[in-house]
């Protein structure tokens, strides 16, 4: 029997991790992280759940990744750090992997590989990387083939005719593949709602060149800094047009040094300047390229915008964020344009300019191509939100398969392949683990619940000071508070007041033991607060004995 079982990725954007398992051994595809959302305060980066790998590592024969962005491969370091296993990418991928490996300190067997030439992966896995057209180079899919059947998983792709580096999504090999049959297509839904086509990365390209010709400033250009065919196509056009480059942010840098060493840019030192040194250049002979079209606040554009740097953006500067806002980030990013505009740059967006950004990944059309070309026996759409997986599988509805072959994963479930049929046979531990990004300790949900409570609510620390032998109150309850409104910070005063008036009350027999008197000093500045506010913050009682 052969099992599919995701870990991450159908129901979110990121954490994409699927587990294919067969006749005792297991394969796994990706392995993803996630940032967290404004309401996680204390979280840095968000990994799956691999206890079902962990309780099974004996099993897990490796791990193929799909392409190098960090959704896909940002968790490999928390899994390899207890599960020794091979990890199979393309050139540019197992780059990115090492370097997000030797961060964390983690060693591995990375093993590189191409698309069409099969790969075995333990005794029931024959694996073949088909190329596919994303946002970074060396992006693949993957065909493979076990006792019970062939699997296609697309990775994240779309169908552009004319790519910047000539490599187009490889339909001609998955249209072989589903000529000898495919028992199931695991295809990318990100883009699921979206009815246009996907646009090619030559409208940015034109788009950027119109942009730039009548710019008479400098030109500062956001963009994810993986977005390495948008770089290139960007360092051509600067060098075309005699500006030199300043790159900014730590991953812009790193990427870009890690691309021109392997050979998939190819542009002169010349090229570049140090950042420091741009302030010293005349404005039209410059371009930044530069991190945090995202909005997020350390990040390159949000330092450009503030000033916080040796470079600032200002009257006569052209601006470009060429992507669209992750959802969630809309008002960060809201924000961030509104600080621009008020520095007097010329700001351009995808929402006044489309041609600026279009999307890695296959739209509705698109997706329904594959699922015409491929023609499996059985659909699990991936790579998406609740929305977006729905949607994907009424379009396969729509090529033509049958509801009886349609299967709406969730993380957890467990779909089991046998003579040809998929159905739903259980489920595995799975949910996401909320870590520091550098191998900090585990921020448990019960935590995570007390730090959004607290920056809701605000914290008291309430102090009394007692007399020992006689248990006499020598002093407070004294407040100070975290957290708190004005308002509510003038308040305290009456609250420790009628506090003490309450604690008074308690007795001599009672206050000689300190668990009993944190407990009620935190009753007793809960009840005062009551008498006057509406909030009820967090207390942290202390008992001082003199």
């Amino acid at each position: 029997m052969l099992q599919v079982i995701p870990l991450g990725g159908l129901g979110e954007i990121g954490l994409n991790s699927l587990v294919i398992a067969c006749n005792g051994e297991m394969l796994l595809i990706d392995a993803g992280l996630m940032f967290p959302s404004e309401g996680m305060p204390g979280v840095d980066i968000i990994i799956p759940d691999f206890t079902h790998l962990k309780q099974n590592a004996a099993c897990l024969k490796g791990v193929v990744l799909t392409h190098g962005h960090e959704d896909h491969l940002g968790a490999l370091p928390y899994l390899l750090g207890e599960v020794n296993v091979p990890v199979y990418g393309t050139r540019f991928t197992l780059a990115m992997a090492r370097h997000r490996l030797n961060e964390l300190g983690v060693e591995a067997d990375l093993r590189e590989i191409e698309p069409r030439e099969p790969f075995n992966v333990g005794t029931m896995f024959k694996v073949e990387a088909s190329r596919v057209t994303h946002t970074v180079p060396d992006a693949v899919g993957f065909i493979i083939r076990t006792p019970e059947g062939t699997f296609i998983h697309t990775g994240d792709f779309k169908l552009d005719p004319d790519p910047i580096d000539g490599l187009r999504t490889d339909l001609e090999r998955w249209g072989e593949a589903g000529e000898e049959g495919v028992l199931c297509l695991l295809s990318d839904s990100t883009n699921s709602e979206l009815t246009e086509e996907t646009g090619s990365e030559r409208v940015v390209e034109q788009t950027f060149e119109r942009l730039f010709q009548g710019a008479t400033g400098r030109i500062v250009v956001a963009l994810f800094s993986s977005n390495l065919h948008r770089v290139r196509h960007l360092l051509a056009l600067a060098e075309k047009l005699g500006r030199k480059v300043a790159l900014q942010g730590r991953s812009m840098q790193r990427n870009v040094e890690m691309a021109r060493q392997l050979g998939y840019l190819d542009v002169p030192d010349s090229l570049f300047v140090h950042l420091d040194t741009v302030p010293l250049l005349p404005a039209q002979r410059v371009l930044v390229l530069t991190t945090g079209a995202q909005g997020e606040p350390r990040a390159g554009l949000s330092q450009l915008a503030s000033g916080d740097g040796p470079l600032k953006v200002g009257p006569g500067d052209l601006v470009v964020l060429s992507s669209r806002p992750i959802p969630g980030n809309e008002r960060g990013v809201g924000a961030l344009i509104d600080q621009l505009h008020w520095r007097g740059a010329k700001v351009v967006y995808a929402q006044v300019e489309p041609g600026v950004h279009v999307s890695g990944h296959a739209s509705r059309p698109q997706q329904q191509r594959v699922l015409e070309l491929v023609r499996p026996s059985h659909f699990i759409p991936v790579h998406g939100e609740g929305r977006h997986l729905h949607r994907h599988l009424a379009t396969a509805r729509e090529a033509g398969l049958e509801p009886a072959q349609c299967l709406l994963a969730q993380d957890g479930d467990v779909v089991g392949f046998e003579e040809g049929r998929g159905r739903f046979t259980g489920s595995v531990p799975s949910g996401r683990i909320f870590k520091d990004r550098f191998g900090g300790g585990m921020v448990t949900s019960d935590t995570l619940h007390e730090r959004v409570r607290l920056s809701e609510t605000g914290l008291v620390a309430a102090v009394v000071v007692l007399q020992r032998g006689t248990q006499h109150l020598v002093g407070g309850p004294q407040l100070s508070g975290q957290g708190l409104s004005l308002d509510e910070q003038v308040l305290l005063p009456r609250v420790a007041q009628e506090a003490r008036a309450l604690f008074e009350e308690l007795s001599v027999q009672l206050r000689g033991d300190d668990a009993l008197v944190r407990e009620e000093l935190t009753r007793v500045v809960r009840r005062a607060f009551r008498l006057y506010s509406s909030k009820r913050p967090l207390v942290v009682p202390m008992v001082v004995r003199v």
